[in-house]
């Protein structure tokens, strides 16, 4: 469900939700190093650059830290009061993961070294994506219902919605450019039976407020 590359280990990793597990390769040689058993669905994930990534489990509603070097899992943490979680994203500074609960419309704050849950703001319906902006200490979770929620990170240990943007029904992914503060997200007009109707894509942009 996600394709990750690692700075820390120079590979990228490959999230498989069929067969639970994450496979390794060698960004410069593209071979295959090694895979790991995640013990569920994983869905997105991040990496802190300093030798552990996290990803979501979605239907264990988990959080799994492993090693990208040594390819094995160091702690699993029960993502309590959240159902389903889809995006995550890291505040790489206050070691802070933001994780979007896509079942129940919340968004889990949690502790990067801990796994301790420590704010849980509400947010949009069917959340796909989250994304953190470091200079503005932003969070942002992008759902299904077309809505953002913008999530001010006040300190390490509080935090506060600051404002929900509208967007489209269905525009559930997000990209984040660190440099403009640009959020970038995707929809188009979905048919019965989860269909798209031809020639309606459409490229959503969310500009910083002036």
């Amino acid at each position: 469900d996600a394709i990750v590359f690692d700075r820390f280990t120079e590979r990228v990793f490959t999230f498989n939700a069929t067969s639970h597990d994450t496979t390794a390769l060698d960004a410069a040689r593209g071979e295959v190093v090694g895979k790991i058993d995640l013990g569920g669905k994983p869905e997105f994930a991040a990496s802190d650059e300093k030798g552990t990534m996290f990803v979501n489990i979605e239907d264990t509603a988990e959080i799994v830290a492993f090693d990208p070097q040594k390819l094995t899992v160091k702690s699993r943490w029960k993502l309590s009061g959240c159902e389903e979680p889809t995006g995550l994203t890291l505040d790489k500074e206050n070691r802070r993961l933001f994780a979007g609960c896509g079942g129940n419309k919340k968004m889990a704050i949690v502790n990067a070294d801990s796994g301790k849950v420590i704010a849980m703001p509400d947010i949009g319906e069917g959340c796909d994506a989250t994304a953190f902006d470091p200079d503005q200490k932003l969070a942002f979770a992008s759902a299904g219902d077309g809505t953002i929620t913008v999530v001010r990170e006040e300190s390490a240990d509080k935090f506060s919605v600051a404002e929900t943007v509208k967007t489209q029904d269905h525009a559930r992914t997000m990209a984040l450019d660190p440099r403009t503060h640009e959020l970038f997200t995707v929809t188009a007009k979905v048919l019965p039976e989860r269909k798209v109707e031809p020639d309606t894509f459409v490229v959503l942009v969310a500009e910083k407020s002036k």
